[in-house]
């Protein structure tokens, strides 16, 4: 305890629990008996007051270190009260300015003082209370503060989210949603705060990241909700219409988005941008309300193929329908608390059975009181999530359980809904969740009794018949001459009927085409070796994985331990060399063993994956300590990071040679090789297929390794982080971390590197500013160190976001030095990268007799190299620059060329920026619907990689596309969209060319003076950066529009 700026002991944690009481209710008298149970739950020690009466006395010692300041423990008639005002509980005075933020908010009042309240309270945030205290009042007191401050996120979430600011809500939901990640409504607003920050494939995974969690967690796929948003995303619904949406419905009407994608962007070298996802305009879309009679919220997941239960679903579909207009509560339990028997699934098929007779919605929302890695559900946090799913706006909503139970007994009161309330803990959490009085239907399905709940109908849901269990079996076997009847309904039986079981067993039977059932019952009743049973208490399991354990050697059974040590759900055979301590041939035979055993399976070539149970078995293994000789697994795991270090490092230098590098310790062990990479396309489709386990790797040094190690993990995933162009948000803290350890451990030319890696990903996030303070600082560290290559580097890397904010004679001055450097160092590649780099300022300038003789210079230096990348960034900047010149039919050619050498190589980063590109030119051809084609073919790629400035530049070309299809008054919110884009990032140069193509379109509308006025801030702009070209072009359009009279428009 801190008391006056100095440290005491409390001597135990029992003194910390008892003084967190007395503070928590401040000002206010705690009996004995409750501080007491808060002490010690259910078991006190014999002399519980006297041992309270000590705490109490080590608290009073430890606080009169303060003197007068400390506040004083008082003792009362059967009670403790600290003498204090609430306001000084720092706990009490955050929870209060959050019950101010939402009451505002729920009020009506200003968004902006509401996140002023928020950020007051984010202030005085400190962490989780108690933590590493056990007991019950504590685990009770972290979950209600998690509640507030889930509550809080919330309310900002949206407040950012509907002024449009949806990457600043990123960051405030994807925590919340890494502690509930079953909570379909918060990952729909994740997912939705993602796309609309131009980061659709995250959102994407995202989406179905969750999915298929809620598969294997529930047994069920995901509600509408999830699908509705995914298909919105994909057809291309603006993030505002998916917002709108509240997960109760369909995207609204007329709610698609303006962003589209097209380019003139010019490539910079190897290291350029890529191009930003779009989505196709003039889509439109209908759904509906959860307010219109059409349809209520449904978020029920999908129906599954329905064997047996007849007699339970009649009986469950019965209770459901017998109403007098009370709410019909309906437990589906299972015997002996044993999971995995089908209530959810009885539960499901039942609301789709009856889904016409509850017009009002069906609702689905999974409790988690069984999960074995995340707590459950409270009933605040319950019925908040229900009145979300009901259409509830969740930031004005009350916080309190009463509020919350009048607030949901007041929108049940009337709506025949059906709410399936999956895995409950027990009683105490559904009795809140209840509706009252209303013809609103609840199914709650538990592995306990439920007892004690009011109108309940219990259907007890057993494991399968014994008929139906035969039948599964038969079912998953097929016709089979070597069966006995006799023997297949022992094989069910030792199963214990369960349905997974039944269908291990039976897919263990086809692996064994020699078998009969006779010969798998045996192996099923052989007792000896029997292993210990899967963790989630499904018993009559355990003889059916250990009969597969058990048919493998030692070595077998070692790999297979090992594999369930791996952290992602896909691998392949030199990761599992590297775990298993093994060579590769020898790992290549077990995996063939392995899989032909049905303990692995080959979704692609070389590539495998293991079943989540059957994981969880292998990994039991380990934890038990079975059998002799698994040695350490933290040594297993230690080298496989060396191996995705190391492969990583090799694979980044073959795909991306230009980056600056700093040296990367081998990894501590033999025997196991690099996959084969020939060249930079196999390196490239070996990140491909590795990368959501790099980023795990990434996210387990983040939490366990030493910040050396991911400092070193962190500037060998650059290039690949950076090339996905979706991890801006991952990436920049661990880059900054990075940096911080460099500097701390006195190497400034890594500390430069790592500011290289973390300005060029800032620089593809369109955040120019900070990408240049990073630059300049890794040029003035460079200078120090005294290394004029790495200095070259810096300054090549600094002139990207100078150029992209139109700062054309400043990059002009520094690639010419810096190019003056270089061709005395006989660097080619990096020759070849600044002579470009240098032709795309001259062409911006306006100077396109040096921008060409600059671009076919590089084009030579980088065929002479074989850098198939740098070839293409030539070629695309010689289309532009043919473009730019008044020649699309020559620049349809040099686009034609590059793009056959992007699918070559199979770049759709670069593919997508090509065909961009090149519609710009069908446009200029008098070919506008291609040109419109195009552009929506490669929207869903160009999105993803949250380059805003791309975007930018597509909304604006996707604009001129309309114009010369004579649609100008499509083209204006397109150009709008554009303009709002290219000033919110300071891209100079795209701004005033979407002000030029704006006036355009409002010339033939007839807006004249709008015209007039746009293209007076478009040359002032192209003055300003040097434009010398475009600028002229520009003076010559506002004069010719000043002479025309008012009111007349026509084609410019």
């Amino acid at each position: 305890m801190r008391a006056a700026g100095r440290c005491a002991e409390l001597g135990s944690t029992k003194s910390a629990v008892v003084l967190a009481s007395l503070a928590w209710d401040a000002g206010r008298p705690v009996s004995v008996d409750t501080l007491v149970h808060r002490a010690w739950d259910d078991h006190p020690p014999a002399k519980a007051r006297e041992a309270l009466h000590v705490h109490i006395s080590r608290i009073r010692a430890a606080l009169g270190i303060a003197g007068s300041e400390a506040p004083p423990v008082v003792s009362r008639t059967g009670s403790y009260l600290l003498d204090v005002d609430p306001d000084r509980v720092d706990l009490r005075y955050y929870t209060d300015y959050v019950e101010r933020a939402r009451a505002l908010r729920t009020g009506g009042g200003d968004d902006e003082a509401v996140l002023r309240l928020l950020d007051r309270a984010a202030g005085l945030w400190r962490g989780e209370p108690l933590a590493g205290i056990a007991g019950s009042w504590a685990e009770h007191l972290r979950t209600t503060v998690a509640e507030t401050v889930a509550a809080a996120a919330m309310t900002r979430a949206e407040i950012l989210m509907g002024a449009g600011r949806f990457a600043d809500a990123v960051p405030v939901l994807l925590p919340l949603l890494e502690e509930h990640p079953l909570d379909e409504a918060l990952a729909e607003r994740s997912a939705v705060a993602l796309y609309g920050s131009s980061r659709t494939a995250e959102a994407t995974r995202l989406l179905q990241r969750t999915r298929q969690q809620i598969v294997r967690d529930i047994g069920l796929d995901a509600g509408r909700l999830l699908h509705r948003v995914h298909q919105g995303i994909l057809s291309g619904a603006s993030a505002r219409a998916l917002l709108r949406t509240g997960g109760t419905g369909g995207p609204t009407a007329g709610g698609f988005a303006e962003r589209g994608a097209a380019s003139g962007a010019s490539v910079p070298g190897a290291s350029s941008g890529a191009p930003n996802r779009g989505v196709p305009s003039g889509s439109s879309a209908h759904g509906t309300s959860p307010g219109s009679p059409g349809e209520g919220p449904d978020n029920l997941p999908r129906d599954v193929p329905w064997v047996g239960r007849r007699d339970e679903l009649r009986r469950l579909t019965a209770a459901l329908l017998d109403g007098d207009g009370s709410a019909a509560v309906v437990t589906v339990e299972a015997i002996d608390g044993m999971g995995g028997v089908g209530k959810t699934c009885l539960a499901v098929h039942a609301g789709h059975v009856l889904r016409g007779r509850f017009p009002a919605g069906l609702l689905f929302l999974h409790l988690g009181g069984h999960a074995s890695d995340r707590t459950a559900l409270t009933p605040v946090r319950a019925l908040t999530e229900l009145l979300r799913l009901a259409g509830m706006d969740s930031s004005r909503l009350p916080s309190g359980l009463d509020e919350l139970t009048e607030l949901w007994h007041s929108v049940t009161r009337d709506r025949r809904m059906l709410v399936i309330l999956d895995d409950a803990s027990g009683s105490d959490q559904v009795r809140p969740l209840l509706p009252g009085h209303s013809p609103t239907a609840v199914v709650v399905t538990s592995r306990r009794r439920l007892v004690g709940l009011p109108g309940v109908r219990p259907v007890s849901l057993d494991v399968l018949p014994p008929d139906d269990a035969v039948a599964l079996f038969v079912q998953r076997l097929g016709v089979r001459a070597r069966t006995s009847e006799s023997e297949v309904a022992e094989i069910v039986r030792i199963c214990g009927y369960l349905p997974l079981a039944v269908e291990i067993a039976a897919s263990r039977l086809l692996a064994r085409p020699s078998w009969s059932t006779a010969d798998l019952l045996s192996q099923l009743t052989d007792g000896s070796g029997q292993l210990a049973a899967l963790r989630d208490g499904d018993r009559a399991m355990a003889p059916v994985f250990a009969l597969c354990y058990r048919e493998l050697d030692a070595e077998q059974q070692l790999v297979f331990r090992r594999i369930g040590l791996h952290f992602g759900v896909e691998f392949g055979v030199h990761a599992v060399a590297a775990l298993a301590g093994m060579s590769v041939d020898a790992v290549e035979r077990v995996l063939d063993d392995l899989y032909t055993h049905h303990l692995i399976s080959e979704p692609s070539p070389h590539r495998f994956t293991m079943h989540d149970l059957v994981r969880g078995y292998a990994r039991s293994l380990i934890g038990n300590g079975d059998p002799a000789g698994d040695g350490d697994s933290r040594l297993a795991i230690g080298r496989m990071v060396d191996f995705y270090l190391g492969a990583a490092d090799h694979a980044d230098r073959l795909a991306y040679p230009y980056r600056s590098r700093m040296s990367v310790p081998a990894g501590g062990f033999s025997g196991v090789s690099w996959p084969e990479m020939r060249d930079a396309h196999a390196a490239e489709r070996w990140f491909l297929a590795e990368s959501a386990n790099l980023l795990n790797v990434l996210e387990w040094l983040t939490r366990n390794g030493s910040d050396g190690q991911l400092a070193v993990c962190v500037h060998v995933l650059a290039g690949f982080l950076d090339h996905e162009g979706c991890h801006l948000v991952m990436a920049d803290p661990l880059l900054r971390r990075a940096v911080e350890h460099w500097n701390a451990v006195g190497d400034p030319a890594s500390q430069a590197r790592a500011l290289l890696d973390l300005g060029t990903m800032q620089c593809h996030g369109s955040r120019y500013e900070e990408a240049v303070a990073a630059f300049r600082e890794a040029l003035e560290i460079t200078r120090e160190v005294g290394d004029p290559g790495l200095e070259a580097e810096c300054v090549h890397q600094l002139s990207i976001p100078l150029w992209q904010t139109g700062q054309y004679s400043v990059v002009r001055d520094l690639q010419e030095r810096t190019l003056s450097f270089l061709l005395q160092t006989g660097d080619e590649l990096q020759v070849a990268r600044s002579v470009n780099m240098l032709g795309i300022t001259h062409l911006h300038m306006g100077e396109y007799g040096d921008a060409s003789r600059l671009f076919q210079d590089a084009l030579r230096r980088f065929s002479a190299l074989g850098s198939e990348r740098g070839r293409f960034s030539a070629l695309n900047n010689l289309a532009e620059l043919r473009r730019k010149s008044g020649e699309p039919e020559a620049a349809e050619r040099f686009y034609s060329e590059a793009l056959k050498i992007a699918e070559s190589w199979g770049g759709k980063r670069e593919q997508a920026a090509i065909k961009m590109n090149w519609a710009g030119v069908l446009s200029e051809l008098g070919r506008p619907d291609d040109s419109l084609s195009l552009l929506e073919s490669v929207l869903p790629v160009l999105r993803e990689v949250g380059d805003r400035r791309t975007e930018a530049i597509a909304l604006n070309r996707i604009g001129t596309a309309y114009r010369a299809a004579g649609q100008a008054q499509q083209a204006l919110p397109r150009h709008l969209a554009a303009l709002d884009v290219a000033r919110g990032i300071h891209a100079a140069g795209e701004e005033a060319e979407v002000l030029h193509d704006l006036a355009r379109a409002e010339e033939e509308v007839g807006q004249i003076e709008q015209a007039m006025a746009h293209l007076r801030q478009s040359v002032s702009i192209f003055r300003r950066i040097g434009a010398s070209a475009e600028e002229a072009q520009v003076e010559r359009a506002l004069t010719r529009l000043a002479g025309l009279p008012r009111g007349m428009g026509g084609r410019s």
